[in-house]
This record gives C-alpha cells, sequence and structure tokens, in this order.
C-alpha cells in the first residue's frame, strides 16, 4: 500500500497540517518518511520556499511530492522540482488577475485557464518547462464533468449517474446527491464550468502531444455523484471524449501511472514476469469504451475476485462514516 502523508499546506484543516516555515515543511516530511509514509502533496497555500524544502527532503529519501496548487504556479513549482500536479490543468494561477507570489488567487485557476489557449506562447511555454523538468499532470475530469452534465451538449441524455453508483451509496449520502442534483442550475456558472473543463481537455491533448506524462485519476471524493471505482471507469471515457483514442486512454489510466510510480517493470500492462493484476471485462474497450463498465472479474496479485460479491459488499456503505 502506498501511503501519503498529511497535506502539506500553510494553514490547517481536516486535511493538511499548517506549516510554519520551510524548516517545519523539511522536518514534517522528515517525521512522516520515517514512519513509512511514500508520497507527499501540497495543497493550495504553501509557500514557495516550504514546497522547495519539502520537494529537497523527499527527494533525498526516493519519494516524490505531488501537489494541488493555488499559491504557487505550475510554472514556479515545476522550476522547484515538484514530481506532478493534480487536476490537469485546473489549478495553475499564473495569470489570474489580483495573484500575488505565496497567496491563492480569488479565481483559483479559473481565469488562467480560461485565457490559455493551446498552441498560444503562453500554453507552449508551460507545457515546455514541465516536460524538461520531467512534471506529470494527474488528469481528474470526472469531478468538473459531474458539474456540467445536464448541459454540455457532448454529455446531453445520461442519466445522473449509473443506478449501481445511487445503489453503493448510504442513503444519506444518496439523498444529498439527489437534493443537489434537483436543485434549479445555475446556468451561466454551468456554462462557465463546460467551457473550462473542454479547455483542460484540450490542453491535457497537447501536454501529451509534445511528449508529457499524462495520468488518471477520479479525485473520487463523493461530490456530485463521484465515488472511488466508478470514477476511474469514468475518467478514462471523458479521456475517450478528450480527444484519445480508448487505447490511449487506458494507457494513461494503467502504464502511465506504473511509470510515474517507477513500477513499469511489475504492473500496469500485460506482459511475461509482471503481476497477474488483471480487469476482466465482457466487451471490447478497446474499440467501445464504454465496456469498460462492464468488469466481470478482478485478478490481484493472482487471486480472483467476483465483481458482483464486491458491488454487493458495499451496497449502500459509501458515505456511511
Amino acid at each position: 500500500m502506498d501511503v501519503t502523508g498529511p497535506y502539506l499546506n500553510a494553514t490547517s484543516n481536516s486535511l493538511a497540517y499548517g506549516l510554519t516555515g520551510p524548516e517545519d515543511a523539511r522536518q514534517t516530511v522528515a517525521f512522516w518518511a520515517d514512519r513509512g509514509v511514500t508520497s507527499f502533496k501540497a495543497y493550495k497555500d504553501i509557500t514557495r520556499e516550504e514546497l522547495a524544502a519539502a520537494v529537497q527532503e523527499a527527494h533525498k529519501r526516493g519519494l516524490k511530492v505531488t501537489g494541488h496548487l493555488c499559491s504557487v504556479t505550475y510554472e514556479e513549482a515545476a522550476e522547484i522540482g515538484i514530481d506532478n500536479l493534480e487536476h490537469g490543468f485546473f489549478a495553475n494561477t499564473a495569470q489570474d488577475p489580483g495573484k500575488k507570489p505565496d497567496a491563492c488567487s480569488e479565481s483559483e485557476g479559473d481565469y488562467t485557464l480560461e485565457h490559455m489557449t493551446p498552441g498560444s506562447p503562453e500554453a507552449n511555454r508551460l507545457i515546455a518547462t514541465l516536460i524538461r523538468h520531467h512534471v506529470a499532470i494527474t488528469s481528474t475530469l470526472p469531478g468538473q464533468a459531474s458539474k456540467v452534465v445536464d448541459l454540455d451538449p457532448s454529455m446531453a441524455g445520461r442519466p445522473a449517474v449509473r443506478p449501481a453508483v445511487l445503489d453503493a451509496m448510504a442513503p444519506s449520502e444518496r439523498d444529498v446527491y439527489l437534493y443537489g442534483r434537483n436543485r434549479s442550475a445555475n446556468e451561466s456558472r454551468q456554462a462557465s464550468d463546460a467551457d473550462l473543463l473542454r479547455r483542460d481537455m484540450e490542453l491535457e491533448r497537447a501536454f501529451v502531444a509534445a511528449g508529457g506524462l499524462l495520468l488518471a485519476g477520479p479525485d473520487p471524493v463523493g461530490i456530485n455523484g463521484n465515488i472511488p471505482g466508478f470514477g476511474d471507469q469514468r475518467e478514462i471515457e471523458l479521456l475517450v471524449e478528450a480527444g484519445f483514442s480508448p487505447v490511449e486512454a487506458i494507457r494513461i489510466a494503467t502504464l502511465n501511472g506504473a511509470t510515474y510510480l517507477g513500477r513499469d517493470k511489475e504492473i500496469g500492462s500485460i506482459s511475461v514476469g509482471k503481476n497477474a493484476d488483471l480487469v476482466v471485462m465482457k466487451g471490447d474497450p478497446a474499440s467501445r469504451i464504454a465496456d469498460i463498465e462492464n468488469v466481470e472479474i478482478v485478478f490481484k496479485d493472482g487471486v480472483g475476485y467476483d465483481t458482483k460479491k464486491l458491488l454487493e459488499s458495499v451496497k449502500g456503505r459509501y458515505g456511511e462514516y
């Protein structure tokens, strides 16, 4: 199991440890690394000096640092030596109005994403910087897509979420989701979210076309029906909607992640000598990506797990605690 430490941030909250400066950042990384933590995540309010100290200590121990940033721009983080950036290009604040050094902007990246056209000098410079410093990007499209499912023409006609997702939710979680779903929508906000989603998809394609390493994750925190497992499948489907071929999307969600972790010799693809971690599906996702939802059995370390039994075991449980 890969375990991450408390988020590294300038302020404390339920997820993050509030740092008091760069030396505290270094000591925090050292403390948790000594106790078996294998990676670290920088959060929205971390300063550049704190991030640099955390990255230096983590790298000294052979560990990696990712980030959901805001106070630090993507280019600044790349120059510092961060290994990965979360949420595609949504959290880059370089062009946000009123952006101050080491401070999160009011826009939190929306303005920059809206105005960073693929192929523009700003986009090309950013992508070149990320690739030069070997910084990966993790695509987390389901969270954003779930906000615009009713408005975006490319998503028209879809049910709110798959019935299996509703079945997995605890009754209270399901009620919260359906209440939010049935509220009157702010169409102006949804239109803006749809535009940002499309722009992020375009930048992710441009990043990969330039040679960047794109990873995939659902960010499955339960908001808007985005929950673990199902969110991973949705991410792969959305990568196809972004313009990747089904095989490219599957590779991004499997082998690319193993490559980033430095474990591609053990896992990430089907090859002689690798661990027997397999997902068996009914259909052909390589030609019809929706078939990725038709999981029948999962093999982990050579042991087969019945999908129906697994789903039955968690029925009505997600969000229970």
